[in-house]
């Protein structure tokens, strides 16, 4: 029977910028999207039945798993008869800002244009992959990206590898909540993202770790000050910079110095339950037949 494996790649945002809500409810949106090394495995396998089965209990399998929508959706574009087996090693941790729902639907839009022999075209993927969630489309591609819009219109950009330490406190963020509180609160803009690009297109990783800035973070740490503490533990420790990815609660640290970097991966962990010593990539996905 054949099966694939797939790597889903989670990202961090380097600037995300909220220039505010459309009247589809979606918010317009400027930040440079980041593919990371840490990744969720995900194997798949021609079947009768539509079945997911997760390493971790925390993760619904029903129509909300964002795998499920994937598979409903093609099935029903594509008039598919067969089923699909998907088993899920979850590696990113949930609800943490690092798309990992999104990264699993990517990858279950690639595995099946290949199990199910769809030959979907670029656009087709990215159709699909914009009903399903607003960070697929850049899940499906990876690397270094200018998002635009509602996080779906893309620029390349080339970036310098960086070392990062994330940390992920153990607390559990809804998107939805933190946005609503944004337009309640009626916070303005840092507009980080134009010099945070200029740094990348310098090569400077110093000037991108001076810039990087996230505006939901005005939201998420007012109501966790832990936000703020870490970043603070982190700066300490040696990162030239830090900010939160998403609407959190994972912050990330940038590092020159892998031995201070070492050294607070080793001190951090001691505190928190999810500590990750990562690199930036240039893809999103990686599959394995």
């Amino acid at each position: 029977m054949k099966k694939i494996k797939v790597k889903a790649y989670a990202k961090i945002n380097l600037s995300l910028d909220v220039l505010g809500k459309r009247e589809d409810g979606y918010h317009e949106i400027s930040t440079i999207m980041q593919s990371i090394d840490l990744a969720d495995i995900l194997e798949f396998e021609k079947s009768e039945i539509v079945k997911v089965f997760c390493n971790d209990h925390r993760v619904p399998l029903g129509e909300d798993n964002l795998i499920v929508k994937v598979i409903n959706l093609l099935k029903e574009k594509y008039q598919m008869e067969e089923g699909v087996l998907v088993k899920l090693d979850k590696r990113i941790p949930l609800a943490a800002g690092l798309a990992g729902g999104s990264a699993d639907a990517a990858a279950t839009i690639v595995a099946l244009d290949k199990l199910w022999n769809l030959n979907m075209s670029k656009e087709e993927k990215k159709e699909i992959a914009l009903k399903v969630g607003a960070d697929v489309p850049f899940c499906l591609e990876g690397g270094t990206k200018l998002a635009k819009g509602i996080g779906e219109i893309f620029e390349d950009l080339k970036i310098t590898s960086m070392n990062l330490l994330l940390v992920k406190p153990d607390i559990e963020i809804s998107t939805k909540e933190i946005y609503d509180k944004w337009d309640r609160l009626n916070f303005k803009s840092h507009h980080a993202t134009v010099p945070v690009v200029q740094a990348i297109q310098e090569g400077n990783i110093y000037k991108i770790a001076e810039n990087i800035k996230n505006d939901l973070e005005l939201v998420t740490s007012q109501k966790y000050g832990i936000i703020n503490k870490i970043k603070e533990e982190l700066l300490k420790k040696g990162a030239l910079g830090c900010a939160m990815s998403g609407s959190g609660p994972t912050v990330y640290g940038i590092f020159d110095d892998l031995e201070k970097l070492r050294k607070a991966y080793e001190d951090l962990k001691e505190v928190y339950s999810f500590v990750f010593f990562s690199k930036t990539i240039d893809k999103g996905l990686e599959l394995y037949e």
